[in-house]
Protein backbone atom coordinates (compact mmCIF):
# COMPACT_ATOMS: atom_id res chain seq x y z
CA UNK A 1 0.00 0.00 0.00
CA UNK A 2 1.75 3.58 -1.01
CA UNK A 3 2.52 5.62 2.64
CA UNK A 4 0.63 8.19 1.46
CA UNK A 5 -2.81 6.30 0.87
CA UNK A 6 -1.96 4.37 4.44
CA UNK A 7 -1.37 7.97 6.56
CA UNK A 8 -4.77 9.75 4.82
CA UNK A 9 -6.47 6.05 6.20
CA UNK A 10 -5.17 6.48 9.34
CA UNK A 11 -6.16 10.10 9.59
CA UNK A 12 -9.74 9.33 8.62
CA UNK A 13 -10.24 7.00 10.62
CA UNK A 14 -9.10 9.13 13.49
CA UNK A 15 -11.43 11.79 12.40
CA UNK A 16 -14.22 9.41 12.28
CA UNK A 17 -13.68 8.19 15.11
CA UNK A 18 -13.42 11.49 16.99
CA UNK A 19 -16.76 12.37 15.60
CA UNK A 20 -18.13 9.01 16.48
CA UNK A 21 -17.22 10.37 20.14
CA UNK A 22 -18.85 13.61 19.88
CA UNK A 23 -22.13 12.22 18.63
CA UNK A 24 -22.12 9.65 21.38
CA UNK A 25 -21.67 12.55 23.90
CA UNK A 26 -24.38 14.38 22.92
CA UNK A 27 -27.14 11.68 23.39
CA UNK A 28 -24.84 10.89 26.33
CA UNK A 29 -23.58 7.61 25.23
CA UNK A 30 -20.04 6.26 25.75
CA UNK A 31 -17.60 7.07 23.29
CA UNK A 32 -16.63 3.63 22.55
CA UNK A 33 -20.20 3.49 21.07
CA UNK A 34 -19.63 5.78 18.67
CA UNK A 35 -16.23 4.47 17.45
CA UNK A 36 -18.00 1.24 16.52
CA UNK A 37 -21.19 2.81 15.32
CA UNK A 38 -19.63 5.56 13.07
CA UNK A 39 -17.01 2.83 12.12
CA UNK A 40 -19.50 1.15 9.92
CA UNK A 41 -19.51 3.76 7.80
CA UNK A 42 -15.62 2.64 6.67
CA UNK A 43 -16.72 -0.77 6.10
CA UNK A 44 -18.77 -3.05 3.40
CA UNK A 45 -21.77 -2.72 5.54
CA UNK A 46 -22.50 0.46 3.77
CA UNK A 47 -22.86 -1.44 0.95
CA UNK A 48 -26.78 -2.86 2.65
CA UNK A 49 -27.64 1.20 1.40
CA UNK A 50 -25.03 1.66 -1.06
CA UNK A 51 -25.14 -1.26 -3.52
CA UNK A 52 -21.40 -2.27 -4.69
CA UNK A 53 -19.83 -0.18 -2.43
CA UNK A 54 -16.75 -2.53 -0.72
CA UNK A 55 -15.87 0.13 2.14
CA UNK A 56 -13.10 2.43 2.68
CA UNK A 57 -11.23 0.04 4.91
CA UNK A 58 -10.74 -2.77 2.99
CA UNK A 59 -9.70 -6.52 3.93
CA UNK A 60 -6.16 -5.99 2.61
CA UNK A 61 -6.06 -2.62 5.19
CA UNK A 62 -7.38 -4.68 7.89
CA UNK A 63 -4.66 -6.95 6.97
CA UNK A 64 -2.00 -3.75 7.30
CA UNK A 65 -3.91 -2.39 10.54
CA UNK A 66 -3.82 -5.41 12.32
CA UNK A 67 -0.70 -4.53 13.82
CA UNK A 68 -2.55 -1.05 15.89
CA UNK A 69 -5.01 -3.44 17.13
CA UNK A 70 -2.75 -5.96 18.61
CA UNK A 71 -0.47 -3.01 20.28
CA UNK A 72 -4.06 -1.70 21.05
CA UNK A 73 -4.95 -4.81 22.61
CA UNK A 74 -1.46 -4.89 24.42
CA UNK A 75 -1.68 -1.62 26.09
CA UNK A 76 -5.38 -3.19 27.32
CA UNK A 77 -4.40 -6.08 28.91
CA UNK A 78 -1.46 -4.17 30.33
CA UNK A 79 -3.67 -1.99 32.14
CA UNK A 80 -5.88 -4.72 33.22
CA UNK A 81 -2.44 -6.25 35.12
CA UNK A 82 -2.65 -3.14 37.36
CA UNK A 83 -5.13 -4.50 39.28
CA UNK A 84 -3.76 -7.68 40.40
CA UNK A 85 -2.17 -5.85 43.30
CA UNK A 86 -1.48 -8.97 45.77
CA UNK A 87 -2.50 -6.12 48.49
CA UNK A 88 -5.80 -5.64 46.68
CA UNK A 89 -6.75 -9.33 45.59
CA UNK A 90 -6.36 -9.75 49.53
CA UNK A 91 -9.18 -7.93 50.17
CA UNK A 92 -11.22 -8.76 47.74
CA UNK A 93 -9.59 -12.14 46.57
CA UNK A 94 -12.30 -14.41 47.43
CA UNK A 95 -15.18 -12.87 46.83
CA UNK A 96 -13.70 -11.68 43.26
CA UNK A 97 -12.84 -15.47 42.44
CA UNK A 98 -16.37 -16.69 43.40
CA UNK A 99 -17.63 -13.68 41.08
CA UNK A 100 -16.06 -14.26 38.15
CA UNK A 101 -15.86 -19.02 38.55
CA UNK A 102 -19.90 -18.65 38.77
CA UNK A 103 -20.17 -15.83 35.82
CA UNK A 104 -17.74 -17.80 33.56
CA UNK A 105 -19.84 -21.18 34.09
CA UNK A 106 -22.89 -19.20 34.07
CA UNK A 107 -22.02 -18.49 30.49
CA UNK A 108 -20.81 -21.30 29.29
CA UNK A 109 -23.64 -23.75 30.81
CA UNK A 110 -26.60 -21.27 29.12
CA UNK A 111 -25.07 -21.28 26.16
CA UNK A 112 -24.40 -24.78 25.82
CA UNK A 113 -27.67 -26.08 26.37
CA UNK A 114 -29.27 -23.42 24.41
CA UNK A 115 -26.77 -24.24 21.39
CA UNK A 116 -27.08 -28.25 21.96
CA UNK A 117 -30.59 -27.83 21.35
CA UNK A 118 -31.15 -25.35 18.49
CA UNK A 119 -31.57 -25.72 14.62
CA UNK A 120 -28.68 -25.22 12.75
CA UNK A 121 -28.22 -23.54 9.55
CA UNK A 122 -28.53 -26.16 6.99
CA UNK A 123 -26.83 -24.11 4.44
CA UNK A 124 -23.63 -23.95 5.89
CA UNK A 125 -23.28 -26.86 8.04
CA UNK A 126 -24.97 -29.95 6.68
CA UNK A 127 -27.85 -30.13 8.83
CA UNK A 128 -26.85 -32.17 12.28
CA UNK A 129 -29.60 -33.13 15.17
CA UNK A 130 -28.90 -32.50 18.63
CA UNK A 131 -26.61 -34.81 20.24
CA UNK A 132 -24.26 -36.16 17.28
CA UNK A 133 -20.55 -35.31 17.07
CA UNK A 134 -21.18 -32.27 14.73
CA UNK A 135 -23.51 -30.30 17.09
CA UNK A 136 -22.19 -31.02 20.70
CA UNK A 137 -18.78 -29.79 18.76
CA UNK A 138 -20.08 -26.32 17.46
CA UNK A 139 -22.04 -26.44 21.26
CA UNK A 140 -19.03 -27.22 22.62
CA UNK A 141 -16.87 -24.01 20.67
CA UNK A 142 -19.62 -21.65 21.15
CA UNK A 143 -20.01 -22.01 24.56
CA UNK A 144 -15.91 -21.51 25.34
CA UNK A 145 -16.36 -18.48 23.10
CA UNK A 146 -18.99 -17.24 25.66
CA UNK A 147 -16.88 -16.63 28.57
CA UNK A 148 -14.79 -14.16 28.28
CA UNK A 149 -15.99 -10.08 28.18
CA UNK A 150 -14.00 -6.95 26.18
CA UNK A 151 -12.26 -5.36 29.09
CA UNK A 152 -11.54 -2.05 26.86
CA UNK A 153 -15.34 -0.73 26.01
CA UNK A 154 -15.71 -1.13 29.92
CA UNK A 155 -12.94 0.42 30.73
CA UNK A 156 -13.12 3.63 28.77
CA UNK A 157 -16.86 4.12 30.04
CA UNK A 158 -15.21 3.87 33.80
CA UNK A 159 -12.60 6.27 32.49
CA UNK A 160 -15.15 8.47 30.80
CA UNK A 161 -17.70 8.79 33.61
CA UNK A 162 -14.93 8.43 36.24
CA UNK A 163 -16.69 6.08 38.26
CA UNK A 164 -16.07 4.62 41.41
CA UNK A 165 -17.39 1.80 43.70
CA UNK A 166 -18.25 -2.07 44.58
CA UNK A 167 -19.14 -2.74 41.23
CA UNK A 168 -16.95 -0.54 39.34
CA UNK A 169 -14.07 -2.05 41.71
CA UNK A 170 -14.93 -5.29 40.81
CA UNK A 171 -15.29 -5.22 37.12
CA UNK A 172 -11.72 -4.77 36.27
CA UNK A 173 -10.21 -8.11 38.12
CA UNK A 174 -13.15 -9.75 36.99
CA UNK A 175 -12.72 -8.86 33.46
CA UNK A 176 -8.99 -9.98 33.56
CA UNK A 177 -9.92 -13.02 35.23
CA UNK A 178 -12.34 -14.16 33.25
CA UNK A 179 -10.78 -13.79 30.09
CA UNK A 180 -8.03 -15.68 31.52
CA UNK A 181 -10.88 -18.51 32.66
CA UNK A 182 -12.61 -18.21 29.14
CA UNK A 183 -9.22 -19.17 27.37
CA UNK A 184 -9.04 -21.88 29.68
CA UNK A 185 -12.48 -23.15 28.99
CA UNK A 186 -11.61 -22.51 25.56
CA UNK A 187 -8.42 -24.36 24.82
CA UNK A 188 -10.38 -27.76 26.72
CA UNK A 189 -13.42 -27.20 24.80
CA UNK A 190 -11.44 -26.95 21.62
CA UNK A 191 -9.79 -30.20 21.92
CA UNK A 192 -13.04 -31.93 22.79
CA UNK A 193 -14.15 -30.68 19.83
CA UNK A 194 -11.30 -31.74 17.82
CA UNK A 195 -11.42 -35.44 19.49
CA UNK A 196 -15.10 -35.14 17.83
CA UNK A 197 -14.13 -33.62 14.72
CA UNK A 198 -10.61 -34.75 13.89
CA UNK A 199 -9.63 -33.07 11.19
CA UNK A 200 -5.75 -32.64 8.97
CA UNK A 201 -2.58 -34.56 10.59
CA UNK A 202 -3.94 -35.84 14.25
CA UNK A 203 -2.23 -34.50 17.29
CA UNK A 204 -1.29 -36.95 20.05
CA UNK A 205 -4.13 -36.88 22.51
CA UNK A 206 -1.68 -36.10 25.24
CA UNK A 207 -0.70 -32.82 23.54
CA UNK A 208 -4.89 -32.13 22.94
CA UNK A 209 -5.41 -32.45 26.97
CA UNK A 210 -2.10 -30.81 27.80
CA UNK A 211 -1.98 -27.55 25.57
CA UNK A 212 -4.24 -25.33 27.18
CA UNK A 213 -1.86 -25.62 30.29
CA UNK A 214 0.94 -24.95 28.06
CA UNK A 215 -0.48 -21.99 26.42
CA UNK A 216 -1.86 -20.59 29.66
CA UNK A 217 0.92 -21.14 32.00
CA UNK A 218 3.65 -20.59 29.25
CA UNK A 219 2.25 -17.65 28.27
CA UNK A 220 2.22 -16.98 32.37
CA UNK A 221 5.89 -17.79 32.38
CA UNK A 222 7.09 -15.43 29.77
CA UNK A 223 4.62 -12.30 31.01
CA UNK A 224 6.62 -13.02 34.47
CA UNK A 225 10.17 -12.98 32.60
CA UNK A 226 9.36 -9.63 30.63
CA UNK A 227 7.41 -8.18 34.20
CA UNK A 228 10.81 -8.71 36.31
CA UNK A 229 13.07 -7.50 33.70
CA UNK A 230 10.81 -4.13 33.36
CA UNK A 231 10.37 -3.46 37.16
CA UNK A 232 14.05 -4.04 37.24
CA UNK A 233 14.36 -1.33 34.43
CA UNK A 234 11.90 1.06 36.13
CA UNK A 235 13.80 1.00 39.49
CA UNK A 236 16.84 2.04 37.63
CA UNK A 237 15.01 4.74 35.29
CA UNK A 238 12.35 5.87 37.32
CA UNK A 239 13.40 9.54 37.81
CA UNK A 240 12.54 10.22 34.10
CA UNK A 241 9.43 9.54 32.83
CA UNK A 242 10.45 9.54 29.11
CA UNK A 243 12.60 6.86 29.85
CA UNK A 244 10.17 4.78 31.81
CA UNK A 245 7.89 5.46 28.85
CA UNK A 246 10.00 4.00 26.06
CA UNK A 247 10.87 0.96 28.30
CA UNK A 248 7.08 -0.24 29.04
CA UNK A 249 6.33 0.33 25.33
CA UNK A 250 9.55 -1.57 24.65
CA UNK A 251 8.75 -4.22 27.16
CA UNK A 252 4.54 -4.66 25.36
CA UNK A 253 5.44 -4.56 21.99
CA UNK A 254 8.52 -6.67 22.20
CA UNK A 255 6.05 -8.99 24.32
CA UNK A 256 3.29 -8.51 21.48
CA UNK A 257 5.76 -9.50 18.37
CA UNK A 258 7.72 -12.72 20.03
CA UNK A 259 5.17 -14.12 20.89
CA UNK A 260 3.75 -13.91 17.70
CA UNK A 261 6.97 -14.89 16.22
CA UNK A 262 7.05 -17.92 18.28
CA UNK A 263 3.13 -19.03 17.41
CA UNK A 264 4.34 -19.48 14.32
CA UNK A 265 6.82 -22.55 14.66
CA UNK A 266 3.75 -23.82 17.13
CA UNK A 267 1.26 -23.52 14.72
CA UNK A 268 1.89 -27.35 13.23
CA UNK A 269 1.17 -28.51 17.00
CA UNK A 270 -2.25 -26.59 17.50
CA UNK A 271 -0.53 -23.70 20.42
CA UNK A 272 -0.52 -20.66 20.36
CA UNK A 273 0.70 -18.60 23.52
CA UNK A 274 -1.10 -15.36 24.09
CA UNK A 275 0.12 -11.79 24.43
CA UNK A 276 -2.84 -10.29 26.44
CA UNK A 277 -2.17 -13.14 29.23
CA UNK A 278 1.69 -12.55 28.67
CA UNK A 279 1.12 -8.65 28.98
CA UNK A 280 -1.38 -9.11 31.75
CA UNK A 281 1.08 -10.45 33.84
CA UNK A 282 3.45 -8.05 33.05
CA UNK A 283 1.55 -5.42 34.16
CA UNK A 284 0.61 -7.75 37.36
CA UNK A 285 4.36 -7.97 37.83
CA UNK A 286 4.91 -4.10 37.92
CA UNK A 287 1.74 -4.01 40.24
CA UNK A 288 3.42 -5.82 42.66
CA UNK A 289 7.31 -5.09 42.36
CA UNK A 290 7.53 -2.16 41.48
CA UNK A 291 7.30 0.97 44.43
CA UNK A 292 5.50 3.59 42.14
CA UNK A 293 3.83 2.07 39.91
CA UNK A 294 1.60 4.06 38.75
CA UNK A 295 4.31 6.18 37.00
CA UNK A 296 4.60 2.83 35.02
CA UNK A 297 1.28 2.82 33.71
CA UNK A 298 0.68 6.16 33.31
CA UNK A 299 2.87 6.88 30.83
CA UNK A 300 1.65 4.11 28.45
CA UNK A 301 -2.13 5.38 29.21
CA UNK A 302 -0.95 8.87 27.54
CA UNK A 303 -0.06 6.73 24.51
CA UNK A 304 -3.41 4.52 24.74
CA UNK A 305 -6.25 6.80 23.36
CA UNK A 306 -5.50 7.38 19.59
CA UNK A 307 -4.51 3.12 19.63
CA UNK A 308 -7.77 2.79 21.06
CA UNK A 309 -10.01 5.14 18.93
CA UNK A 310 -8.14 3.56 15.57
CA UNK A 311 -8.89 0.03 17.24
CA UNK A 312 -12.59 0.50 18.00
CA UNK A 313 -13.39 2.44 14.59
CA UNK A 314 -11.41 -0.28 12.83
CA UNK A 315 -13.60 -3.20 14.77
CA UNK A 316 -16.56 -1.22 13.83
CA UNK A 317 -15.44 -1.79 9.87
CA UNK A 318 -14.82 -4.95 9.96
CA UNK A 319 -18.50 -5.95 10.67
CA UNK A 320 -20.10 -7.10 7.19
CA UNK A 321 -23.55 -6.30 8.09
CA UNK A 322 -24.37 -8.10 4.94
CA UNK A 323 -24.50 -11.32 7.08
CA UNK A 324 -27.88 -10.61 7.64
CA UNK A 325 -29.00 -11.33 4.06
CA UNK A 326 -27.62 -14.86 4.29
CA UNK A 327 -29.72 -18.15 5.82
CA UNK A 328 -32.10 -16.83 8.00
CA UNK A 329 -31.78 -19.66 10.62
CA UNK A 330 -28.01 -17.77 11.65
CA UNK A 331 -30.13 -14.91 13.00
CA UNK A 332 -31.82 -17.38 14.99
CA UNK A 333 -28.47 -18.67 16.70
CA UNK A 334 -27.16 -15.86 16.98
CA UNK A 335 -29.97 -13.88 18.64
CA UNK A 336 -30.12 -17.49 20.82
CA UNK A 337 -26.71 -17.21 21.62
CA UNK A 338 -26.47 -13.15 22.35
CA UNK A 339 -29.77 -14.28 24.71
CA UNK A 340 -28.29 -17.11 26.35
CA UNK A 341 -24.81 -15.51 26.98
CA UNK A 342 -25.98 -11.93 28.50
CA UNK A 343 -28.60 -14.26 30.52
CA UNK A 344 -25.84 -16.87 31.52
CA UNK A 345 -23.83 -14.11 33.02
CA UNK A 346 -26.19 -12.26 34.75
CA UNK A 347 -27.42 -15.51 36.29
CA UNK A 348 -24.09 -16.45 37.29
CA UNK A 349 -23.17 -13.17 38.88
CA UNK A 350 -26.30 -13.14 40.81
CA UNK A 351 -25.63 -16.80 42.55
CA UNK A 352 -21.86 -16.00 43.04
CA UNK A 353 -23.14 -12.50 44.44
CA UNK A 354 -25.50 -14.47 47.14
CA UNK A 355 -22.64 -17.11 47.73
CA UNK A 356 -20.24 -14.33 48.42
CA UNK A 357 -22.58 -11.94 50.39
CA UNK A 358 -21.61 -9.52 47.99
CA UNK A 359 -23.04 -5.87 48.13
CA UNK A 360 -26.46 -5.88 46.88
CA UNK A 361 -25.41 -3.60 43.80
CA UNK A 362 -23.24 -5.92 42.80
CA UNK A 363 -26.05 -9.21 42.27
CA UNK A 364 -28.34 -6.74 40.93
CA UNK A 365 -26.20 -4.53 38.18
CA UNK A 366 -22.96 -6.58 37.79
CA UNK A 367 -23.83 -8.81 35.36
CA UNK A 368 -24.75 -5.99 33.09
CA UNK A 369 -21.53 -4.37 32.96
CA UNK A 370 -19.76 -7.60 31.94
CA UNK A 371 -21.80 -8.22 28.10
CA UNK A 372 -19.22 -6.75 25.91
CA UNK A 373 -17.47 -9.02 23.78
CA UNK A 374 -14.65 -8.03 21.09
CA UNK A 375 -11.00 -8.57 21.09
CA UNK A 376 -10.34 -12.12 23.45
CA UNK A 377 -13.35 -13.63 21.15
CA UNK A 378 -12.27 -12.37 17.96
CA UNK A 379 -8.51 -13.79 18.50
CA UNK A 380 -10.30 -17.28 19.34
CA UNK A 381 -12.23 -16.83 16.49
CA UNK A 382 -8.51 -17.24 14.32
CA UNK A 383 -7.64 -20.12 15.95
CA UNK A 384 -11.15 -21.79 15.45
CA UNK A 385 -10.60 -21.05 11.67
CA UNK A 386 -7.59 -22.67 11.56
CA UNK A 387 -8.33 -25.63 13.40
CA UNK A 388 -12.15 -26.28 13.06
CA UNK A 389 -12.30 -25.42 9.31
CA UNK A 390 -15.89 -27.26 9.07
CA UNK A 391 -17.51 -24.96 11.96
CA UNK A 392 -15.70 -22.20 11.01
CA UNK A 393 -18.28 -20.36 8.90
CA UNK A 394 -21.37 -20.20 10.91
CA UNK A 395 -19.23 -19.54 14.08
CA UNK A 396 -17.49 -16.70 12.58
CA UNK A 397 -21.13 -15.59 12.03
CA UNK A 398 -22.66 -15.84 15.17
CA UNK A 399 -19.43 -14.62 17.20
CA UNK A 400 -19.54 -11.38 14.31
CA UNK A 401 -23.22 -10.15 14.70
CA UNK A 402 -22.70 -11.42 18.78
CA UNK A 403 -20.25 -8.70 18.84
CA UNK A 404 -21.79 -5.92 17.11
CA UNK A 405 -24.42 -6.24 19.48
CA UNK A 406 -22.33 -6.35 22.56
CA UNK A 407 -20.04 -4.33 21.13
CA UNK A 408 -22.26 -1.49 20.12
CA UNK A 409 -24.97 -1.98 23.19
CA UNK A 410 -22.28 -3.30 25.74
CA UNK A 411 -20.80 0.50 26.52
CA UNK A 412 -24.71 1.09 26.95
CA UNK A 413 -25.37 -1.61 29.40
CA UNK A 414 -22.38 -0.73 31.37
CA UNK A 415 -22.87 2.61 31.68
CA UNK A 416 -26.66 1.48 32.73
CA UNK A 417 -25.06 -0.81 35.58
CA UNK A 418 -23.02 1.78 37.00
CA UNK A 419 -25.68 4.79 36.87
CA UNK A 420 -27.86 2.24 38.62
CA UNK A 421 -25.57 1.43 41.32
CA UNK A 422 -24.72 5.37 41.63
CA UNK A 423 -21.33 5.30 40.87
CA UNK A 424 -21.12 7.81 37.98
CA UNK A 425 -18.62 10.28 39.05
CA UNK A 426 -17.60 8.95 42.21
CA UNK A 427 -13.92 9.80 42.04
CA UNK A 428 -15.05 13.35 41.35
CA UNK A 429 -17.19 13.88 44.73
CA UNK A 430 -14.54 11.27 46.91
CA UNK A 431 -11.49 13.82 45.63
CA UNK A 432 -13.80 16.99 47.06
CA UNK A 433 -15.02 15.71 50.26
CA UNK A 434 -10.87 14.70 50.86
CA UNK A 435 -10.09 17.88 49.37
CA UNK A 436 -13.05 19.31 52.28
CA UNK A 437 -11.58 17.30 55.04
CA UNK A 438 -8.15 18.30 54.02
CA UNK A 439 -9.34 21.88 54.36
CA UNK A 440 -10.78 21.80 57.58
CA UNK A 441 -7.76 20.32 59.02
Amino acid sequence: MDLGLLLTKVAVILLVGFIGSLIARKFKLPNVSGYLVLGLLLGPSLGLIFPGYKGFITLSDQNVFKFISEIALAFIAFSIGSEFAIKRIKKMGKEIITLTTFEVIGAVVVVFVAMLLIPKPDAIVAGFAPFEKPSIAFALILASMSAATAPAATLMVIRQYRANGPVTKAIVPITALDDIFGIVVFGFFLSFAQLLLPQGDPIPTWLMFSKPFIEVFGSLGIGIIIGFALSYAAKRFDKIPDDIQVLALISIVITVGGLTLINQYTESLGISLSPLLANIMIGSVIANVVKQPNRTFSSINDLATPFYIIFFTLAGASLDLAILKQDYIILIVAGVYIIARGSGKILGIMVGSMISKSHPNIKKYLGWALLPQGGVSIGLLTIVAVQMTELYPVIAAVIMLSILVYETMGPIFAKFALTKSNELYSLDNLNETMFAEDTEN
